[in-house]
């Protein structure tokens, strides 16, 4: 491991079309949603643990999520838990990351990542990471991981290499895509140009940096304007100023559309954002019926379904097909899988009814 690598999670969602299991109390990065005993912030973690050293972690998360990253990460000291006062997006996210970074360490490389997805494969993870990692620090460019296609899923950004370079498994970018339509989708698949988008960059942190500057002006005026406080006390009282005046930008719209030295890796590794339901039921067990159960339910006709209460509760379902049925101590949740896009609807319409306790 090299001590001027970092790894920066993004720990800052609500996780709020995973409702009701996740919320805005406790969401998604933090839970066991998979079952296997771990939350996704400590499988995030362990992923990167051999890549880059314990104290080269950063977490960015919301102010009210830094306790539970503490909890989730006990390797981590209090000053490694970098706290947004509200979300604004990646772009913001991983502007604090950079500037504070380049302010301790000019040479240091970044390989940032969302707290909550899934991966199957961690010994090919980690041997594309590094190759990343080592292209990122020979050339002046960007680096996204691409994965290869499994499907035509409209849920995911796609990235299309240039396909008259040289076979490799490291291509110039394109073009990017945001989340296609169905026929789109599958034109994209067919042609074999495209992966998604993982949302896993690798940089130098002075490439990105300059690379803000240039697409981003105003936002990296902000947290240039508090170059003294990083690394000091006065670092959480500048972030609270300059936040609120971020705009909201992804870093895919904000800079690796524009940028012109973009690459991406394209790699295989079992990987899934885990972003919905519908996306957690094509990674569970499943029964006989096709159901991915969790907990005690009694399910007759039922078949194609997601069927998971809590500890201590008793469903008994009957008829269905294809629907998601989610418990939680205080809310039930029941959609058809082909509807799972009005999940965020439904909770903004909770919170006006019940109020913020109920989401």
């Amino acid at each position: 491991m090299e001590n001027n690598r970092y790894c920066v999670v993004m720990a800052g969602g609500v996780g709020s079309r995973f409702w009701p299991v996740s919320r805005t109390a406790l969401p998604k990065q933090f839970l066991d949603i998979l079952g296997t005993g771990k939350s996704f912030i400590r499988h995030t973690y362990e992923r990167f643990e051999g890549i880059v050293p314990p104290e080269n972690f950063l977490v960015v998360t919301n102010v009210n999520y830094k306790p539970l990253v503490l909890e989730h990460l006990p390797e981590l000291r209090e000053e490694q838990v970098l706290c947004e006062p509200l979300g604004r997006n990646t772009a913001p996210c991983i502007a604090y990351a950079a500037y504070k970074l380049r302010a301790k360490d000019p040479s240091s490389t970044m390989v940032v990542t969302p707290a909550d997805h899934l991966v199957l494969n961690e010994s090919e993870f980690a041997r594309v990471a590094t190759e990343g990692l080592d292209f990122a620090e020979a050339h002046d460019a960007l680096v996204t991981i691409g994965i290869r296609p499994s499907r035509p899923d409209t849920g995911y950004g796609y990235i299309q290499i240039d396909a008259s370079e040289p076979a490799g498994t490291m291509h110039r970018v394109k073009t990017f895509t945001e989340k296609p339509t169905l026929d789109v989708a599958k034109m994209f698949v067919e042609s074999g140009e495209f992966f998604w988008n993982s949302g896993i960059f690798i940089w130098k942190t002075e490439t990105i940096v300059r690379e803000m500057e240039t697409h981003l002006p105003d936002m990296a005026q902000l947290f240039r304007s508090i170059a003294d406080a990083y690394n000091t006390p006065d670092e959480a009282a500048a972030i609270d100023r300059i936040y609120p005046e971020c705009r909201n930008v992804s870093i895919d719209y904000g800079v690796m559309e524009k940028a012109s030295d973009v690459y991406v890796r394209c790699s295989e590794f079992g990987w899934s954002d885990i972003g919905t339901w519908g996306s957690l039921y094509t990674h569970a067990a499943k029964d006989a019926e096709g159901n991915a159960v969790s907990g005690e339910v009694m399910a007759y006709d039922t078949t194609g379904c997601i069927l998971r209460v809590p500890e201590g509760k008793l469903a008994v379902v009957q008829g269905l097909k294809d629907y998601i049925v989610v418990q939680s101590e205080d809310a039930l949740l029941i959609c058809p899988k082909a509807d799972e896009q009005n999940i965020r609807r439904y909770v903004e319409e909770v919170r006006l009814k019940k109020g913020p306790g109920y989401v």
